[in-house]
């Protein structure tokens, strides 16, 4: 038997006030449907990761406890973690004034994958979070240190 659908969100207020200060989550989604997601690590503060999320994806994550995000390169719904092992798990989810971001406050899973030696980090490159380039006037210039090697968690895909 096939899963039921995801709950739907409510349509946000009209009046802003509403939407400002009022204690309804009803997140606004753009015309893709789709909704910004900053993911911050809930110990240090640091950003780790920028992606978007759609109804389904933003469903799944407040019903798991898991961060999940919609790909938008593969259209298709991801569950942070599932082929690392580094799953991002929730802390807490806030939104800001016009309920069109998301910020995740998350702590990472550890890898169990081979080669990833029990760190935990964000980033498919390798790195804790995806902000690992500082730059410098037309120039990238690497700022953060390598946690594991991606050939041996992913493969040579």
């Amino acid at each position: 038997m096939p899963a039921p659908p995801p709950k739907s969100f409510p349509e946000p207020p009209a009046e802003k006030k509403a939407l400002e200060l009022g204690h309804a989550f009803t997140p606004r989604f753009d015309r893709e449907g789709l909704i910004p997601c900053v993911t911050q690590h809930a110990d240090t503060g640091e950003v780790l990761m920028f992606a978007f999320m759609n109804a389904e994806s933003l469903r799944a994550t407040i019903d798991t406890g898991f961060v999940h995000y919609w790909s938008r390169s593969r259209a298709k719904l991801w569950r942070k973690g599932e082929s690392s092992g580094m799953s991002q798990a929730v802390v807490e989810l806030r939104t800001d004034c016009d309920q069109d971001v998301v910020l995740a406050r998350v702590r990472i899973g550890a890898a169990t994958a081979d080669g990833a030696g029990g760190v935990a980090a964000s980033c498919h490159v390798g790195f804790p979070g995806c902000f690992y380039r500082a730059v410098e006037g037309e120039g990238l210039k690497i700022v953060e240190q390598r946690v594991f090697d991606p050939e041996k968690v992913y493969g040579g895909a």
